[in-house]
């Protein structure tokens, strides 16, 4: 267990790997992971007044306001233990400063892809919707062509997979959320990690997240890479 109270968000472009990197956090150090995309789409298949909310403006094409998704997460948060990771909050700096305000966070990571390798990897990818679990066709491929490692489920393409909406998005989050990168950057805890993989970039932010939080990693899972 981790022996300190430790909060902390990943940041980088939709597909640069936040999935793979975030599982292999939580693995090595015990931190509860909370992806606020998952969460999100899961209360929309459960029709939850939360999703029922999110999806008139997600149908329309809109970003859900700052509102909601603040109040979202802070649900979120308050379900779990005072160690966490966010994953895909914040996305704006109203959303940042309304997360400060009520947690500082030891650690913002940003992980740095180029938009081509992002946009030539999402072309081959596959969701477990209910766990988030990620596949990659030539990276790691699921075992069964189509069906989930774990549970054997159908997987599934995601419509803001294809190359044009990814294209879309990737130019929205330059447009977002260099902000809010910037605001944890004069916060003083922003940390930094470059590559064109998970495989390159994991070693970089273990030897950064190892200085705040005790390594736990006799029982680590290797969690494949994309």
């Amino acid at each position: 267990m981790a022996t300190k109270l430790f909060k902390s968000v990943i940041l980088g472009a939709p597909a640069s790997g936040k999935g793979t990197i975030s599982a292999r956090i939580v693995n090595t150090f015990n931190l509860e992971h909370i992806s606020s995309g998952d969460k999100l789409r899961q209360h929309i298949q459960k029709n939850t007044p939360i999703g029922t909310e999110a999806q008139k403006y997600i149908k329309q094409g809109k970003l859900v306001p700052d509102e909601l998704m603040i109040k979202f997460i802070t649900e979120e948060i308050s379900k779990v233990r005072p160690v966490w990771l966010l994953d895909g909050f914040p996305r704006t700096v109203a959303q940042a400063q309304a997360l400060w305000n009520i947690h500082n966070l030891d650690v913002a990571l940003n992980l740095v892809v180029p938009f081509p390798v992002i946009i030539d990897r999402v072309k081959g990818r596959w969701v477990h919707l209910p766990s988030g679990r990620v596949y990659n066709e030539g990276f790691n491929s699921p075992k069964v062509p189509g069906k989930d490692d774990l549970t054997g489920e159908p997987l599934i393409q995601r419509e803001d997979d294809k190359p044009e909406v990814v294209q879309k998005r990737l130019e929205q989050y330059e447009k977002l959320t260099r902000p809010v990168i910037e605001f944890y950057r004069e916060k003083g805890i922003l940390h930094e990690f470059a590559g064109n993989t998970s495989d390159e970039i994991w070693p970089k932010v273990l030897d950064c997240l190892a200085t705040y939080v005790p390594l736990h990693i006799t029982t680590q899972r290797q969690t494949k890479s994309i």
